[in-house]
């Protein structure tokens, strides 16, 4: 697949929310390529989160799983820094975890992802963090992705247990929308800032507070907390 270029709105560092600037030239220093996987149970909206920031389209219609695992690429711009985005959708279903396995190590940055209407999808991420803590990288970036928040009818999980949840394991957090792009783009430019972030010796920390390899918050984490359109606070890059 052939990534396309985006930029000009990035995160506004500390509040969730996504501030237009005029986009810096383009410079060519390194990380160029990071690598990022969706994870969640099947059903909850991967392909469709991926396909709305990638194509900037909803998939509606019948769902079909992922089998086994895909990618797609994306080229974007994080302050002024053309970074690739190769991104991994995975199947959710738990014949093919072995091959997902398999892409954890790999992986410098995870959104997982529960659908709002589905109890049982957001009581299976306790699970779904046990798995990263076995097979990723100790410094993974993590971001948790309550998605579907636009069928507010049909909700299952409040936004203050999806916040509750990332407070306790000291991840940022989200709600996002497939069907109408919210805070898509923020949770993926969002990661991108924070792997590709400050250099060595620049000052700050490379990446928001992530699961330890004990699975307890990490000392000091900033909490995620609600707020106005499902966002908790994102911690500085």
């Amino acid at each position: 697949h052939t990534g396309t270029e985006s930029g000009g709105t990035l995160p506004d560092k500390g509040t969730g929310c996504i501030l237009a600037r005029p986009s810096p030239p383009l410079r060519t220093r390194c990380p160029c390529r990071l690598q990022v996987m969706l994870l969640g149970d099947s059903g909850v909206g991967k392909t469709c989160l991926l396909t709305r920031f990638k194509d900037g389209a909803f998939l509606s219609g019948t769902f079909i799983a992922t089998v086994g695992i895909d990618f797609r690429n994306k080229v974007v711009a994080v302050d002024g820094v053309k970074v690739k985005l190769q991104i991994w959708d995975t199947a959710g279903q738990e014949r093919f975890r072995s091959v997902t396995h398999a892409y954890y190590r790999d992986a410098q940055a995870l959104l997982l992802l529960y659908d709002i209407t589905s109890k049982l999808s957001f009581d299976n991420i306790r699970a779904w963090l046990t798995e990263i803590h076995e097979y990723a990288q100790k410094d993974v970036v993590i971001m948790l992705l309550g998605n579907k928040a636009d069928v507010s009818g049909e909700r299952a999980v409040r936004t203050e247990d999806g916040a509750s949840l990332a407070r306790e394991y000291g991840v940022p957090f989200l709600e996002t929308s497939a069907k109408t792009g919210m805070n898509v783009e923020l949770a993926f430019l969002a990661v991108a800032r924070w792997v590709t972030g400050p250099p060595a010796g620049a000052g700050g920390t490379r990446a928001p507070p992530g699961l330890t390899r004990s699975c307890r918050p990490p000392q000091g984490a900033q909490a995620a907390s609600g707020a106005a359109g499902g966002a908790a606070p994102l911690p500085h890059p």
